[in-house]
């Protein structure tokens, strides 16, 4: 094997494991990271860890970005089980229950995606790709409902003025994708009051909110979301 190519696999498991350790300390500390308590564990001095990321920031960035792809290779993965794709309520609870399920089992990736600010920090352009992964999939609900004729225009529907001035804008920025851009403005309000109410009712559960209230938490939240999927149109 290449020098070269030795050098490069060798720099990528150090990378991999720098951010599986920075995970431990989210997990014990949340966001609050250091690169010199990471490169102590590592058992390296703390200016080596500066040849892999230059700054906390650098840090941050990677595990949000592995964060947001993780999350969309577990919504696509449930969203593909589903093998009738006409199905588009079973898809759009398939697609939720993989949020809570992923949360549940990374409950610090999830906060550090979803949960406070962390202090100091501004995401990069580059977090925006892997974030849109997630979102993309109820989208494509939406696109296939609307035109197969399953999905309707519910018309004014109620919606303010300016929020239907923000969701028209919202579509301009698709205007090289047709098939998005002729969705309704009420149309896609439904669709992102119900996916706020998923990310909300995850971020309950997961954050505490309830503790003492509701146990059966799975069939609660599988509740909530075949309300939220009447919001919508979804057929039974």
């Amino acid at each position: 094997m290449p020098a070269a190519s030795i050098r490069a696999r060798a720099r990528a498991e150090m990378i991999n494991e720098i951010k599986a350790i920075a995970r431990r300390h989210l997990a014990a500390e949340g966001a609050n990271l250091s690169l010199r308590a990471v490169a102590r564990d590592m058992g390296m001095v703390s200016s080596a860890i500066y040849r892999y990321f230059p700054s906390r920031d650098e840090l941050l960035t990677a595990l949000i970005v592995d964060g947001y792809h993780a999350l969309g290779d577990a919504v696509e993965a449930g969203d593909a089980q589903v093998t009738d794709r006409a199905d588009l309520r079973g898809r759009w609870l398939a697609v939720c229950h993989a949020i809570r399920r992923w949360a549940l089992a990374h409950p610090a990736e999830y906060a550090l995606l979803f949960g406070s600010p962390v202090p100091g920090y501004a995401a990069p352009q580059e977090t925006t790709v892997a974030a849109a992964r997630t979102p993309t999939a109820l989208i494509g609900i939406l696109i296939e409902g609307f035109a197969a004729g399953i999905l309707t225009d519910p018309g004014p529907d109620g919606l303010p003025g300016p929020v239907q001035a923000d969701l028209a804008a919202l579509r301009e920025l698709f205007a090289g994708h047709p098939e998005f851009a002729g969705l309704p403005e009420a149309l896609l309000a439904r669709g992102a009051t119900a996916w706020i109410h998923c990310f909300g009712a995850v971020s309950f559960e997961l954050f505490g909110q309830l503790n003492g209230v509701v146990e059966a938490r799975e069939e609660f939240f599988d509740h909530q979301l075949r309300r939220m999927a009447d919001l919508i149109g979804l057929p039974r």
